[in-house]
C-alpha cells in the first residue's frame, strides 16, 4: 500500500468486478488523488461530484448524502476521485475529527453493499488514515521484488498504531503477491521469504503477471469483461473466493 506500481489499483478493480460476478454488491471508492481507478474505468466526474467534494462537505459539517456521488461503469458502482484530492492531505490537516471524516460518510452505506473497496494512495497520510479508520480488513498487494519487501514493517507499525487508537476493528486479511512469474528464481524467492516471515497472512493466490490484465485498463473494462479465461480473470477470480472465506472466518472466530 505504500509503493506504487504494487498493483493496488489493478486489484482493487478486478477483485470488485469478481465479486460482482459471484453477484455481490460492490462499491469502490477511489481515494487516490492519482484518480487511477477512476481512470481506469473512464469515469467522468460530474458537477465536481467526486470524494473530495464529499469529504469538504462533510468537514465543514455539511453533508447530504452519496445521491449523484457515485457513478456506473462496466456494471461497477464507483465513487470518483479527481486531481483536487491532493489537496485534501493539507485541508484536513487542521479539521476536527479528521480521521474519521470517510468512516462518518460510510454509516449510510454499509448496510447496502457487501463489500466497500478503497484503493488508497501510495502512501500513508491523511486519505490512508481516512481508509483504514472506516476499514474492517486490509490488503496488502506487493509486487515481487526485494525492493517493497521493506515497506511492510513501516506500514504493520502505522496499522497497529491506529487500531490501537481509532479503529479496534482493522485486521489484516492478507499479503497478495502481484505480478508474478514464477519462472523467476527471483519471485520464487520472495514468495518463500514472505511465507516464512508472515505465515497465513500470505494469500495462497498469487496475481501473475498477465498483458490482458494493462490491456484490459486501456479500454476502461475489468479483466473479466475483456478476457474471461486469461489468467488475470482465473487470479482474481481465486483471490475473491479466498477473500470471502478468510472474512468468513474472521467473523465466527
Amino acid at each position: 500500500m505504500q509503493k506504487g506500481g504494487s498493483g493496488k489499483t489493478t486489484t482493487a478493480l478486478n477483485l470488485a468486478a469478481a465479486f460482482r460476478d459471484l453477484h455481490r454488491k460492490v462499491l469502490l471508492i477511489d481515494l487516490d488523488p492519482q484518480a487511477n481507478l477512476s481512470q481506469a474505468l473512464k469515469v467522468e466526474v460530474k458537477d465536481k461530484k467526486s470524494i473530495y467534494t464529499l469529504l469538504k462537505l462533510e468537514s465543514d459539517g455539511e453533508a447530504a448524502g452519496w445521491d449523484g456521488y457515485i457513478y456506473q461503469s462496466s456494471g461497477l458502482s464507483i465513487a470518483p476521485a479527481t486531481l483536487a484530492l491532493a489537496d485534501a492531505e493539507m485541508e484536513l490537516v487542521s479539521v476536527y475529527g479528521r480521521e474519521q471524516l470517510l468512516n462518518n460518510l460510510l454509516e449510510s452505506l454499509r448496510s447496502e453493499y457487501d463489500f466497500i473497496i478503497i484503493d488508497c494512495p501510495p502512501a500513508v497520510g491523511m486519505l490512508t488514515v481516512n481508509a483504514l479508520v472506516a476499514s474492517d480488513f486490509v490488503i496488502m498487494p506487493l509486487q515481487a521484488e526485494y525492493l517493497p519487501l521493506q515497506g511492510i514493517h513501516s506500514f504493520n507499525e502505522r496499522k497497529k498504531k491506529i487500531k490501537e487508537k481509532l479503529n479496534p476493528r482493522l485486521e489484516t486479511l492478507g499479503i497478495l503477491i502481484t505480478r508474478f512469474d514464477q519462472r523467476l528464481g527471483m519471485n520464487q524467492d520472495i514468495g518463500a521469504q514472505l511465507g516464512a516471515e508472515h505465515g497465513s497472512l500470505l494469500f495462497n493466490t498469487k496475481i501473475r503477471t498477465n498483458i490482458a490484465l494493462a490491456k484490459a485498463q486501456q479500454k476502461g473494462i475489468d479483466i473479466f469483461s475483456f478476457d474471461e479465461n486469461s489468467n488475470g480473470a482465473l487470479d482474481y477470480k481465486s483471490l475473491a473466493f479466498e477473500v470471502e472465506g478468510r472474512i468468513g472466518k474472521l467473523q465466527t472466530s
